[in-house]
């Protein structure tokens, strides 16, 4: 048996048909001028302050997770949103 071999003939593919439009397309509208956007000073500067030269916490530190993470101060107690530790406050 012998095999011929056959070319591939290029396909044309069907062209869609065309929509009448009703009117022509309207222009792109001009992009406003971006403004940058003012940036609030991070949240974490709030907690720190410098005094001659050293750095001083203004928050307590939780005695769990260690340096940088820092008490939530509520009405009654003291908790860290990262492990869960609370300690009550005095009356």
């Amino acid at each position: 048996m012998s095999a011929q071999k056959q070319e591939a003939k290029p396909v044309d593919s069907p062209k869609p048909a065309e929509t009448p439009t009703a009117a022509p397309a309207a222009a792109p509208k001009a992009a406003a001028p971006r403004t940058k956007k003012k940036r609030n000073e991070s949240p974490v500067y709030k907690f720190y302050v410098v005094k001659s030269g050293k750095v001083e916490r203004l928050k307590k530190e939780c005695p769990r997770c260690g340096r940088g993470v820092f008490l939530a101060e509520h009405k009654d107690r003291l908790t860290c949103g990262k492990c869960g530790y609370t300690s009550f406050k005095k009356k």
